[in-house]
């Protein structure tokens, strides 16, 4: 097993929604490692995306060393409606499992939609979709 991919796959993705045209359209600059510290009365006026907790469990044959992560990535909403979120979620769906995730070590050898969970923030009735992946990985180095 390997964690040595944790880092690489996540700058993977943050560059794909940056070069990802539809993830590019919804959320421009706006994801973010952690949630912005934002004041209610002063929320983003577009959605903005965060990189959620991971799990990662050995992958790895014989020859070869990999690990299985499991990534959630959650769509932040500024309105109160669903619409905007769940478009934008499944931006993000389909630019992972498009085949175009190219970390600068290893490679993804499977890409997976795990599950979704859609919520109201307790705080101020915001939506959030949080999505997850299960992202297999074999190392190059």
């Amino acid at each position: 097993m390997t964690y040595a991919l944790s880092w690489p796959l996540q700058q993977a993705i943050y560059g794909l929604m940056s070069q990802d045209a539809a993830c590019a359209a919804w959320f421009a600059d706006r994801v973010y490692d952690a949630p912005p510290h934002f004041q209610a009365e002063a929320a983003p006026d577009g959605l903005y995306l965060t990189f959620g907790d991971e799990d990662v469990t050995d992958w790895s044959t014989a020859d070869d060393a990999g690990a299985e992560h499991l990534v959630r990535i959650t769509v932040h909403a500024p309105r109160q409606g669903f619409a905007e979120a769940k478009q934008a979620a499944s931006a993000v769906s389909d630019a992972i499992l498009g085949g175009d995730l190219a970390p600068s070590r290893g490679h993804v050898v499977n890409a997976r939609f795990v599950d979704a969970r859609t919520r109201r923030r307790d705080d101020d009735g915001l939506r959030q979709i949080e999505m997850r992946f299960r992202l297999r990985l074999e190392d190059t180095a």
